[in-house]
């Protein structure tokens, strides 16, 4: 019988991520003045990360044997989730702000993380339902925009969908009583 070490080896990767030990990837993520720098390791993000697999693949390495990317369209906070995610399979949502989970939704579509995605989505359908209903048409709007997200965006307009029937049986039966 195999047993698993994930926790340990999840423990050992993420110490990979904080102490910088042979890096060859910076990733240079917001815009100015708000621009940090991420020391990342091409193995990984290849084996974890279809789009860094692409991106990498087309780059050459500087003189200091590095490959830098630099990422704009994506928030420090939402990156640093994203890269945690990458390196040790670990994240945490519960003290995060809901608008910036979906951007991490939007994000880790885009950088084609099927399973951060799916957790992301499960996440917002079953803790913040009266966010998504509140900004129904910006989610709405970007789910549409992303191929990946269209059943999303089909299962947040049935829950609305849902809720407005529930809300009219509701005044009916009130009428009616």
């Amino acid at each position: 019988m195999a047993e698993n070490f994930f926790e340990q080896l999840s423990s050992d990767l993420n110490e990979l991520l904080k102490n910088n030990n042979e890096y060859n990837v910076i990733i240079e993520v917001g815009q100015a003045p708000n621009i940090q720098a991420f020391k990342a390791h091409s193995i990984i993000l290849n084996s974890r990360c279809l789009y860094f697999k692409d991106l990498l693949s087309t780059m050459t390495y500087n003189s200091n044997h590095l490959k830098i990317v630099k990422l704009t369209d994506i928030s420090v906070e939402v990156f640093d989730i994203i890269i945690m995610y990458i390196y040790a399979g670990t994240i945490s949502l519960e003290n995060v702000n809901v608008s910036v989970i979906f951007e991490l939704l939007i994000s880790s579509s885009e950088f084609h993380l099927e399973e951060l995605t799916k957790h992301v989505q499960l996440f917002l359908l079953e803790n913040k339902t009266s966010w998504l209903r509140l900004n129904f048409y910006h989610v709405y709007q970007a789910s549409f925009k992303d191929k990946n997200l269209n059943n999303f965006a089909q299962i947040l307009l049935l829950n609305i969908q849902v809720l407005y029937l529930i809300q009219m049986n509701s005044l009916i039966f009130r009428k009616i009583s």
